[in-house]
């Protein structure tokens, strides 16, 4: 039997930079942070670092990589500076074979803009590592079981991406514009998966879930749920929703928790 004392794993949909300085969001993604318990370390594994093989960014704190224009400057006056999790790096370049390590990388918005509202207090050592997206989907998903052991070591495994992601699809200006059909159709398919624990299906996705062509016309924010949920597999934990809703229309808000 699996130990008790298993972290949980967390997808999240981070939504646009300007996240970071959300009311909202701080409230949201609070109280995620807070109904966790406090995890010996993060690992972060963000859309917006797309490297493969599988890479470790910095184990030592640097600036915030801003890896984005158009947004306010208040953004720019962000900081997060938690430690770096350099013991850490260690055990994911064990348990994943072919892994490698950059000390160059920083943190990019997908790992910070969720962590300022769950851990404000930056006070908890955070990891980076990139996700190889072009991988097929069963591969991902056994990333995922690569990195499960970390979990009994008090580590909160956080992949960060986005459930339903078409920024070209977003009503711009309307935030309470109504859900599409396809985006509703889409993230209903997920969830039913998620809940059944039916993993199997869900790495088909492309193939299987309806609306996915406009869910996402590139798959990026969408194969971080893959490695998270291959982290669940060796407890098949409770799952939940703790954030919900869409904003813009299609963009989903969508939070998985397990465990």
């Amino acid at each position: 039997m699996p130990p008790a004392t298993l972290m949980p794993v967390v997808f999240v949909s981070h939504g646009a930079p300007t996240m970071a300085l959300d009311p909202v969001a701080a409230r949201d993604f609070g109280a995620l942070g807070r109904a966790v318990a406090r995890p010996v370390a993060i690992l972060v594994l963000s859309a917006h670092w797309l490297e493969s093989p599988p890479t470790v960014g910095t184990r030592t704190t640097r600036e915030l990589l801003h890896d984005y224009s158009g947004f306010p400057t208040e953004l720019r006056q962000v900081r997060y500076p938690a430690p770096a999790a350099a013991a850490l790096a260690q055990d994911v370049l064990r348990l994943v074979p072919g892994s490698r390590l950059d000390d160059e990388r920083p943190w990019d918005h997908g790992v910070w803009t969720p962590l300022v509202h769950m851990q404000p207090a930056a006070d908890v050592a955070v990891l980076q590592l990139s996700v190889p997206w072009r991988l097929p989907p069963e591969r991902l998903h056994q990333l995922g079981r690569q990195l499960a052991p970390l979990r009994a070591q008090g580590v909160l495994i956080l992949a960060s991406g986005g459930m339903v992601h078409n920024l070209g699809q977003l009503a711009w200006g309307r935030p309470d514009a109504p859900v599409p059909k396809w985006a509703s159709e889409f993230e209903a398919w997920t969830r039913a998966q998620l809940v059944g624990h039916d993993h199997d299906r869900l790495v088909t996705w492309r193939e299987r879930a309806p609306g996915c062509a406009l869910a996402h016309p590139s798959h990026d924010h969408f194969v971080p749920l893959l490695v998270a949920a291959g982290a669940a597999t060796i407890d098949a934990p409770s799952v939940s929703f703790p954030i919900e809703g869409f904003e813009l229309g299609s963009l989903s808000r969508l939070a998985v928790r397990w465990g």
